[in-house]
């Protein structure tokens, strides 16, 4: 059958173009799906916190937590409602929630500790201390049956704690520079961003050793990842504009697609097979599989100011974002040379976005 010029113009523009030999560049795809994403609720949190950063999304019991300057935000993932709160952090960044010992953990970044508390009726258990610099993302690993913790400071390493028993075990020395978000792929191997470096790093989650290094070039500053266990891919959202899609088992680049600028997080949907970055500029990109191996930006969603990081409800599909009402940037400084505009008190709040 001969196709018209036009769509013959609009097919070849969504296929990919070679860019070197072994590496593919993902072109966007001209028209979104069908079941196009878009805002559907937001969930007003309010207070006087000035920071914020990751989420976590408790897909059985229907919660959603949120880390909020000194707190993590509890709130109803169907209804917003405001569940209550683990108070008493120094600079929340990263919750996990182990359910086969029904315990959760926080990230907290300024005095280097972790809060371990029950999700269910939100009371402290305990506070685990000393952590390397910074605290920030960590997951538990089934694998090994241990929790890791990204210290996302200058030690550029990651403590392993004994969820049962809140004990810290031992220290994987990355060597890295400027770390970020950490993931598994379920059979005993690591993955962790290095914003600073441009790579990944793997390690063995049994035995601590470091496994490889694997560049991402021509993406850059990976922040957000996320994976896909069953086709062995790992997805890195890059701060130039790129979301870099590996082979997990090899590290072998697949191919790039466009994403919005600057992202802070990544999820996987592996229902739908889908990737979402949450974008500086208050956009959300969805990446997905066209063809096998062919990878293409489906939609750009509008959602908010600041809502840079992300977590996707396995049971319905809806990812949620933190965002804000910001006022104007401070100087810079030599410490902080490209400091972030301030939080606005009362304008704190959650979006959900879903098809």
């Amino acid at each position: 059958m001969k196709l018209p010029l036009q769509e013959v113009t609009r097919l070849a523009a969504a296929l990919l173009a070679v860019a070197g030999p072994g590496q593919l560049v993902l072109a966007a795809e001209s028209n979104p799906p069908v079941s196009s994403y878009h805002v559907l609720a937001h969930y007003d949190i309010g207070g006087a916190e000035k920071g914020y950063d990751y989420l976590k999304v408790d897909s059985d019991a229907r919660r959603v937590f949120v880390a909020h300057g000194s707190r993590v935000e509890v709130l109803d993932a169907d209804t917003g409602k405001h569940l209550g709160a683990i108070e008493h952090l120094s600079g929340a960044h990263g919750i996990e929630i182990v359910e086969s010992i029904h315990r959760a953990f926080a990230t907290s970044g300024t005095d280097r500790t972790v809060v371990e508390f029950d999700p269910a009726n939100l009371q402290v258990v305990k506070t685990i201390k000393y952590f390397g610099a910074k605290p920030d993302a960590l997951e538990f690993d089934s694998a090994s049956g241990h929790l890791f913790v990204v210290n996302g400071g200058a030690t550029g390493d990651i403590t392993v704690v004994d969820p049962a028993t809140g004990a810290i075990v031992n220290t994987v020395e990355i060597g890295g520079g400027k770390l970020e978000e950490i993931t598994f792929d379920g059979a005993g191997r690591g993955f962790v961003n290095d914003e600073e470096k441009g790579v990944i790093h793997v390690f063995d989650s049994k035995t601590l050793k470091n496994l490889a290094t694997w560049p991402l070039a021509p993406a850059e500053e990976p922040t957000g990842l996320a994976i896909d266990r069953e086709k062995h891919r790992l997805f890195a959202s890059c701060g130039n504009g790129m979301l870099a899609i590996l082979d997990s088992t090899n590290g072998h680049l697949l191919g790039t697609a466009p994403i919005g600028p600057d992202p802070d997080g990544a999820a996987f949907d592996r229902k739908t097979g889908r990737v979402f970055t949450s974008n500086h500029d208050g956009t959300m990109s969805i990446v997905g599989e066209r063809e096998p191996g062919k990878f293409v930006l489906l939609q750009t969603v509008t959602t908010a100011p600041g809502a840079r990081t992300i977590a996707l409800d396995e049971k319905t599909g809806h990812l949620y974002l933190p965002s804000g009402k910001f006022g104007p940037a401070p100087a810079p400084t030599q410490a902080a040379p490209e400091p972030r505009p301030p939080l606005i008190p009362e304008s704190f709040g959650v979006v959900v976005v879903g098809p």
